[in-house]
């Protein structure tokens, strides 16, 4: 059972309606760091994807990727208040940071993935 003391399995399961919530505690005791130091209710855009819904909407296309792993998140957020999470993520030890900062889609991702996952860490991207 994911434990999680801002975030309930609704919030963190699969989009596609499958109810799969597979979050990693680690992943989530950092994303509770992160929601506690900023003071204010976060709101995910999409956290746990099974493979099938991995595939549907990643950029990657792949039924595998970080968000299916348990260790990743999208967490909407504004212009105006993306520089605060960004910096409260770097001190909560998120290793992957993808910045989507255009438009009316805007979000940061955050994940924790490390090499044996094959992943080159710490990085960040703009999408």
């Amino acid at each position: 059972m994911n434990v999680s003391r801002f975030f309930d399995k609704h919030e963190l399961a699969c989009k596609c309606g499958c109810g799969e919530a597979k979050m990693e505690p680690l992943f989530l005791k950092k994303l509770d760091e992160l929601r506690d130091n900023y003071g204010k209710p976060i709101i995910l855009n999409s956290a746990y994807r099974c493979p099938d819904h991995n595939r549907a909407v990643s950029s990657s296309k792949s039924v595998n990727g970080p968000h299916t792993t348990g260790k990743a998140v999208d967490i909407r957020t504004s212009r105006k208040e993306a520089y605060t999470v960004l910096s409260l993520a770097f001190l909560a030890g998120f290793t992957g940071i993808g910045v989507a900062q255009k438009g009316s889609g805007r979000f940061i991702h955050l994940d924790m993935l490390g090499s044996l996952e094959g992943a080159v860490r710490p990085t960040i991207w703009s999408y």
